[in-house]
């Protein structure tokens, strides 16, 4: 197989990735390497991902819509264009924002859970929402 397609993706392309519910209204499609992994999230609005933690760093890009990023208990308000870091270890969640969004969540180094299809955060659930 050529680079094409191995190496390049689109992000609109929902058939490619490795397809997993994180919770209701919130799906993902995981792109894993060798050294990092990106994940592609789509969060309906209103939507609420549980408060839960990882071993692995977390960086987020807010590519459309709208949030509050729950992050070490201080919820933050993020819109389109705005990224952070989650260092790995701390307690994160989202809810989604009255338009939803679509969030590029960038994780090194790449979580092993993630490597095949399923549901759930697979991490540390720090509550029971």
């Amino acid at each position: 197989m050529g680079q094409k397609v191995t190496n390049f993706f689109n992000i609109d392309a929902l058939e490619q990735g490795i397809s997993r519910t994180l919770g209701e209204g919130i799906t993902t499609r995981i792109f894993p390497g060798q050294q990092a992994m990106i994940s592609v999230v789509r969060i309906e609005p209103n939507a609420r991902g549980a408060i839960h933690r990882h071993s692995q760093e977390q960086w987020g890009v807010m590519i459309e819509g709208s949030v509050i990023r729950i992050q070490d208990s201080e919820e933050i308000a993020v819109e389109k264009g705005d990224f952070w870091c989650s260092p790995g270890g701390i307690e994160h969640g989202i809810i989604g924002g009255p338009d939803g969004a679509i969030i590029l969540d960038i994780f090194s180094p790449p979580r092993p859970e993630y490597t095949k299809p399923g549901r759930g955060f697979a991490a540390t659930d720090c509550d029971d929402s």
